[in-house]
């Protein structure tokens, strides 16, 4: 019985179709890498160009392809189509709301492990040793958790693509960096009044793109954000240019402790700690976990209330959402402002720990990476947008300490090069896998007598 099963499902594939699909795909990526990785150029002590070559390293990547598209083609591609025809139907509402509570399960675990994580790393590692672990890894993830979070208003709930978004990022950092250098004020007087200048800024590029959807809004943003960029270039008496922006105040704790050696309420003096810069990278981690908490739990509650049930209502019909007498245009408006404003708090604090900011820290891969964030977590949801953040970021993290790839592809082989490939070869696994991103399911806001958990096929974009 078994072994005609198996007989029956082996007949389902066509293995000349998917050698004939490897082999071409493989053909094809050896012509493209082929000039691209196989040659390479460089000067000798003589200073003379001369060509290396590394066809060896391009038809090793080639045969991978093409064993991958075989593998793609005969198994995958197969899989993929028959759980398809199990009916989209199938999923049942008991097994929604298991998702719902493992996703629930998985938040509360989650924001444990994020209050302690600091605790555990310096017991493993100690004070010093845990600065790269606590600044590269929390620090730098919790940032873009936090403009993940904030983007997410703008794509995930009302339905807006912005490509533009770091340019309020930049809003804020610059904010942050030209006023506490200029005026002498604090980082808790100035983090408000960055998020304010950056949602006036997001309420400027609303206004003129009120009427635009899809491609020709994603347009309109992108310049937006490009337009800052090259200003903040350009204007040097205002910004310093390419130069960029230096000696920006660190953060105190409240004004009581400063984390400068130097300084007579030194918190280190204080409490008679060992000269490390590790307690500083410890209070910015709790510091950035706090705003992160802090826009997650506003927008928790601007979705319940009828401004958040405006932005799923114009996400899902524009026309529909004018006919049920909804201001489109003031809906389109809060929500950039209130994107924009998360954004500038980030930015502010990203220029208080790293005490320089430059037009090249606000580049359109920074929004790429951003959107792709909100895309992969799954448009809309909060817990998804936080795992796409720490895949993501910590991934590119994680690449600077895989260094025995350097014994497969060689010594001068830097894994941070191949980073937006890998990228890109995530995103491909992940919308083929789950196309809605990794959490699909949702807790509807508004309900009828009992709140129940939803597929995300049910909506348009899908969010948890």
């Amino acid at each position: 019985m078994n072994s005609a099963v198996k007989s029956k499902d082996g007949a389902g594939i066509d293995f000349g179709r998917a050698l004939k699909d490897g082999v071409i795909i493989g053909i094809v990526a050896f012509a493209l890498l082929g000039p691209l990785v196989g040659l390479k150029t460089d000067q000798n002590m003589a200073n003379e160009l001369i060509l290396q070559n590394r066809l060896g390293l391009a038809a090793i990547l080639s045969a991978i392809i093409g064993v991958g598209r075989f593998l793609l083609s005969a198994f995958i591609y197969p899989w993929i189509a028959a759980r398809g025809r199990r009916t989209k139907a199938a999923v049942t509402l008991a097994e929604l709301e298991a998702r719902a509570r493992v996703t629930r399960g998985l938040s509360v675990t989650g924001l444990i492990f994020l209050f302690v994580y600091p605790i555990l790393i310096i017991s493993l590692f100690g004070v010093q040793g845990s600065i790269k672990w606590v600044d590269n890894y929390g620090v730098q993830i919790l940032i873009y958790v936090m403009l993940g979070w904030g983007l997410n208003i703008v794509i995930g709930l009302a339905g807006l693509l912005d490509l533009g978004y770091v340019a309020f990022y930049a809003v804020g950092a610059y904010s942050y960096a030209l006023l506490a250098i200029n005026f002498h004020l604090s980082f808790w007087v100035l983090l408000p009044v960055a998020g304010i200048l950056a949602a006036f800024w997001g309420i400027i590029l609303g206004f003129p793109v009120l009427r635009l959807r899809g491609d020709y809004l994603a347009i309109v943003t992108l310049a937006f954000g490009e337009i800052i960029r090259l200003v903040l270039i350009n204007w040097k008496d205002f910004s310093g240019g390419s130069a960029g922006i230096s000696s920006i105040p660190k953060v105190t704790m409240f004004g009581i402790y400063s984390f400068d050696m130097n300084a007579t309420n030194s918190f280190i003096k204080a409490f008679h700690l060992s000269p490390s810069s590790a307690y500083y990278k410890v209070f910015l981690y709790y510091l950035i976990l706090l705003l992160a908490l802090l826009t997650a739990f506003i927008t928790i509650r601007l979705r319940r209330l009828p401004i958040g049930r405006a932005w799923e209502a114009l996400r899902e019909d524009e026309v529909a959402c004018r006919s049920l007498g909804i201001n489109t245009t003031n809906t389109k408006l809060t929500a950039f402002a209130i994107g924009a404003m998360f954004g500038g708090f980030a930015g502010s604090f990203f220029a208080a720990r790293q005490g320089f900011v430059s037009p090249e820290s606000f580049i359109f891969m920074e929004s790429a990476v951003i959107v792709a964030i909100v895309v992969l977590g799954g448009m809309g949801s909060m817990i998804g947008v936080a795992l796409a953040a720490v895949a993501m970021i910590g991934g590119t993290e994680l690449l600077r300490e895989l260094d025995f790839l350097k014994l497969v592809f060689g010594k001068d082989f830097n894994p941070d090069q191949y980073r937006m490939l890998l990228f890109g070869l995530a995103m491909v696994i992940i919308m083929v896998w789950k196309p809605r991103g990794f959490v699909s399911a949702r807790q509807p806001t508004a309900f009828l007598f009992k709140r129940k958990t939803v597929s995300g096929d049910l909506v348009k974009e899908g969010h948890g």
